[in-house]
């Protein structure tokens, strides 16, 4: 099970001061009772140990958002690499500016006397302070890059679960018995007056049926060959509707080899013939439009109707297309459904890759 943003951010601020929390105590255990017991006022530990981890948890917690601007643990580049370490001294010198300096402060108010600084001792401490951040960077991208392995993981397991459920919606909504049976009985009458036009129907039924049969075992097919099978159902369901399903197409061809999610543009045509022409007295038009606007290819299917939004007919269709949209592509591709006109359009866009 995925864990959701919020459980997230609870066990971040669990283990932040968790492991803030350790180190401090242990910092001004070491201070107070190891290295110098008898020169300096416990409190003022106590105060230095509330700037240490008030400064730890602090600046982590700002390199956390920015490694997550910077999608750091998705891209792991060299040019992050190196917007990290910048990040990384920038934050170490920092810190361990800030907490001498303010070690000085509180050592003179509370004991009454200036605190001895010297060259090895802000050496000693920057030292320190750089290897607590690096630790907790190793830590932190260690955590995250393993929670993504087992995240993507479980995205493929759901990927391929929906490609076969796609696949099964598909022989169920697309090659029913029903519509096998009209298919069947109208290539027959078809014999009688074409024998070569029903052998060309007969042969696209069988290329629609090997084709469903074959879904299963990729995970994209090229724009060109969905197209052949939009062709194909077209094609046949032109038999039973005849003259009232009119049928265009508009292809940018210099992405006929680009791979689209398999059984997309045919689901989108199906939807438009079965629950938008064939629900016309007169019948209508289905128009499909492959395109691109330089990061998206947009895929379109406009068909005569109207949206019916209380009805379930669509919605296993259109559920099944969103789920697989957003598990391969998450936030980065749409699908919408809008009523222009006495039209529907449906409009996938998906990123160029």
């Amino acid at each position: 099970m995925a864990v959701s943003k919020k459980t997230n951010t609870y066990i971040f601020w669990i283990l932040q001061l968790l492991g803030w929390g350790f180190l401090t105590s242990a910092n001004i255990w070491s201070k107070a009772f190891v290295v110098s017991p008898d020169k300096s006022k416990p409190v003022y530990f106590l105060f230095e140990g509330l700037v240490f981890i008030i400064l730890g948890i602090g600046l982590t917690t700002l390199l956390r958002s920015y490694l997550k601007r910077i999608k750091f643990i998705e891209y792991q580049t060299i040019k992050n690499y190196l917007k990290v370490i910048g990040v990384f001294l920038v934050m170490a010198l920092s810190y361990s500016f800030i907490l001498v300096f303010f070690s000085y402060l509180l050592f003179a108010s509370i004991n009454e006397r200036e605190l001895g600084l010297s060259i090895l001792m802000i050496v000693s401490t920057t030292i320190n302070v750089t290897l607590y951040l690096f630790f907790w960077i190793l830590v932190y991208i260690a955590i995250k890059s393993v929670a993504r392995m087992q995240r993507i993981k479980m995205d493929r397991l759901r990927l391929e679960a929906s490609l076969k459920e796609s696949q099964l919606n598909t022989l169920k909504g697309q090659l029913n018995p029903h519509f096998m049976f009209n298919s069947l009985n109208n290539i027959r009458g078809l014999m009688l007056e074409d024998v070569d036009k029903s052998r060309e129907m007969l042969t696209r039924l069988s290329e629609m049926l090997r084709y469903s049969l074959n879904m299963n075992k990729v995970d994209a097919i090229q724009i060109g060959q969905e197209l052949q099978v939009v062709e194909n159902y077209v094609a046949l369901s032109k038999i039973q509707l005849e003259d009232r399903l009119q049928y265009e197409q508009e292809i940018d061809e210099s992405l006929l080899q680009v791979k689209i999610p398999p059984m997309i543009l045919q689901m989108l045509v199906e939807n438009g013939i079965k629950h938008g022409v064939s629900m016309q007295k007169n019948g209508g038009k289905i128009k499909l439009i492959v395109t691109d606007n330089n990061q998206e290819i947009i895929l379109q299917v406009n068909n005569t109707g109207t949206l019916k939004t209380g009805s379930d007919s669509t919605k296993i269709g259109v559920d099944n297309i969103k789920k697989r949209l957003e598990l391969l592509y998450g936030e980065n591709a749409t699908f919408t459904l809008k009523e222009v006109e006495n039209e529907v359009h449906a409009i996938i866009k998906i990123p160029v890759n």
